[in-house]
């Protein structure tokens, strides 16, 4: 028996539903041609709040020839895929304190936090309110640590962010009457898959559909499957009760400071939810800390440490924790690029703005931002070098990339055009 199938196919159990990827067998065949050619498009933005060190980051030469720098070269693999930018940032970011300019990062709003200051909409809610409920979820919003975000609605309210990726996991797979949840949890927690329980209508539907549909299918449950491990580890235990045992409390991964280690589960997370299409426009905050992060050899706290004063002992802690974050993003890029759809990676449909609203955060400075934009089929591999000083709009990639996601609009921002490179 055949298993009727639409793009809001789910295969479902008690407390649990799992969207089916977009499949060959989603369409009739005279629509196959149309999918191949119009996967949907994503975005995702990611800030680190704290700056990136930028001799560490910015090459000397411009162009498709730049050499590899310590930060770049752990995105070597991907080179093509992504662009960096320097000279790029939003005008009038002097705000109330040196780190203002975090809840103006994706909005633009000039002087953040002054006397009658007013935040406008990020451009991450305008393209969810422009796209509508094509997902289940409009965005999602992530954070490393609380519930602070740089995303802000129409009237510039800030939407709250989720730091667990165990809770973000349940939104997008768990569904049901609150007994059943709590009992999925409780076997997430005791290493069961809610795959187990779609495990005949998943083999059912492998029957049925083509080779490559079969491939794909396997491709995102192993997707499934490796996100539950890593909750496994770490977040999946909030919900359960805590035994009272003779023993001293060991170190645990939901550490506060454990910077690193939440970021890789949230880059980790990225694309499955891509991969579901649970939602197709993303935004990451990783906040810098006042506390020691857990990365070796660093003992000094990441705040502190990003106002080094040229201490060449600060900088290479800073680079320490700089240098995993670039990892974990390089870890992101990988993952979205190893998953197909439609003659191309998920990467491929996917824009990504990866930078920070600190350009120097040794001095406060919201100038001359790191900013690189990986995937979305724009021509990549060159390091794009605008003046330092008479910076260019960071409005104008927004307005490009929202024209990317097919949203009419000729404004965002203080953009002065779009950014063409």
């Amino acid at each position: 028996m055949k298993l009727p199938l639409n793009r809001r196919s789910f295969l479902q159990a008690a407390g649990v539903a799992i969207a089916i990827p977009a499949m060959e067998a989603l369409a009739p065949t005279r629509a196959l041609a149309a999918i191949a050619a119009a996967p949907p498009k994503r975005l995702i933005t990611i800030c680190t709040t704290l700056g990136l060190h930028a001799p560490s980051l910015f090459p000397e030469t411009a162009g498709t020839d730049y050499e590899m720098t310590p930060y770049l070269k752990h995105l070597a693999e991907h080179r093509d895929k992504f662009t960096l930018f320097a000279g790029l940032s939003h005008p009038n970011q002097a705000g109330k304190d040196g780190h203002s300019s975090q809840m103006t990062w994706l909005t633009a709003a000039e002087n953040p936090g002054l006397s009658g200051f007013q935040n406008s909409i990020s451009i991450d809610q305008l393209a969810a309110e422009k796209l509508g409920y094509v997902t289940r979820f409009p965005s999602i919003t992530l954070s490393s640590d609380g519930g602070s975000s740089q995303s802000y609605n129409r009237s510039g309210v800030m939407v709250p962010a989720e730091h667990r990726p165990s809770k973000v996991f349940a939104d997008m797979f768990l569904q049901g009457k609150e007994y059943e949840i709590k009992k999925q949890k409780q076997l997430l927690g005791e290493g069961r898959s809610i795959l187990d329980l779609v495990g005949g209508q998943a083999n059912r539907l492998k029957r049925n559909v083509s080779a490559n549909d079969r491939e794909r299918l396997e491709e995102y449950f192993n997707s499934i499957r490796e996100a539950e491990r890593n909750l496994g580890e770490a977040d999946a235990w909030v919900d359960r009760p805590k035994p009272k045992v003779d023993a001293e409390l060991p170190p645990d991964i939901a550490k506060d400071n454990d910077l690193i280690g939440r970021t890789n589960l949230l880059m980790k997370l990225l694309p499955l939810i891509v991969q579901s299409d649970s939602s197709r426009v993303i935004t990451v905050t990783l906040h810098g800390r006042n506390d020691v992060p857990v990365v070796d050899g660093v003992k000094d706290d990441h705040h502190n440490l990003s106002h080094h004063g040229q201490d060449e002992t600060k900088i290479a802690q800073l680079m320490r924790i700089e240098t995993e974050l670039m990892k974990s993003f390089a870890g992101l890029l990988g993952g979205l690029s190893e998953k197909k759809e439609a003659g191309s990676s998920l990467l491929d449909n996917t824009m990504i703005v990866f930078g920070s609203n600190l350009g120097n955060a040794n001095a406060h400075d919201w100038r001359n931002l790191p900013i690189i934009a990986a995937g979305g089929k724009f021509k990549h591999g060159r390091f794009v070098k605008h003046d330092a000083e008479k910076n260019v709009p960071l409005s104008n990639l927004y307005l490009t990339m929202l024209q990317n996601l097919g949203i009419e609009s000729d404004k965002f921002g203080t953009s002065s055009s779009t950014l063409t490179w």
